[in-house]
């Protein structure tokens, strides 16, 4: 058995997650703080790719990213590099597609912080990187902790726009998604069926880490009452 697809999976994912966290993280927080017609418009444009097919955000991904568009055009005469059809093409496909689930649960988070703790830190001289990075992420920790697990997910499972922009290559390009596919449609049901417990596996051990640390985190009955 192969493992390649695990592997590539996985670093796509974790690399896509990182991406996805800082993006997300810098969009929910100056969204959430924006006058109402210019969030709804961005919530828009950011959420469109979690309603939208998948094979539909892998077209428009080739239509920007492609050999013979205007930016992959231009990456290619400028570095002599191709966007698509390689491992990391799925990076931007995985991007597209997870980035609203961290997004709108960060910027639900956000919205929700009591923002007189942040003006009581201000009052103490704090800066505003300190009172976010050490009071308002604390805070919504949970909120952006839940962002992050559902990007990554979304990341490890995501098909139809990674196959239209990185393609099925073995040992180069395959991810579980992919190969799980290319498998059925050669009839190997059973190395299909393989591949489709690895992936609920990791799932499971992702969702099962994120219950615990979201148990220690919570105070037990009567813990801090003097």
């Amino acid at each position: 058995m192969d493992w390649f697809p695990l592997y590539n999976s996985l670093r796509i994912a974790a690399i896509s997650t990182v991406i996805i966290f800082f993006l997300g993280i810098f969009a929910a927080y100056y969204i959430a703080k924006a006058p109402r017609l210019v969030k709804g418009t961005l919530d828009v444009v950011l959420t469109l790719p979690l309603v939208l097919p998948p094979t539909v955000v892998g077209y428009l991904l080739l239509r920007l990213l492609g050999p013979n568009r205007l930016i992959g055009q231009w990456v290619m005469e400028q570095f002599g590099t191709k966007l698509v059809m390689t491992w990391w093409s799925a990076i931007f496909a995985t991007v597209a597609v997870a980035f609203p689930l961290m997004y709108r649960t960060a910027r639900g988070a956000f919205e929700s912080f009591d923002e007189t703790l942040a003006q009581a830190g201000k009052t103490l001289g704090l800066s505003n990187t300190y009172i976010f990075w050490r009071i308002r992420m604390p805070v919504c920790r949970q909120g952006i902790l839940a962002g992050t697990v559902l990007a990554f997910a979304r990341a490890l499972g995501e098909y139809g726009a990674t196959s239209m922009i990185a393609g099925y290559t073995p040992g180069r390009t395959a991810t579980i998604s992919t190969t799980v596919y290319q498998l059925w449609r050669t009839g190997n049901d059973a190395l299909a069926f393989r591949w489709v417990l690895v992936n609920i596996a990791i799932s499971a051990v992702v969702l099962l880490a994120v219950n615990m640390l979201e148990r220690r985190e919570k105070p037990s009955p009567g813990k801090g009452v003097r």
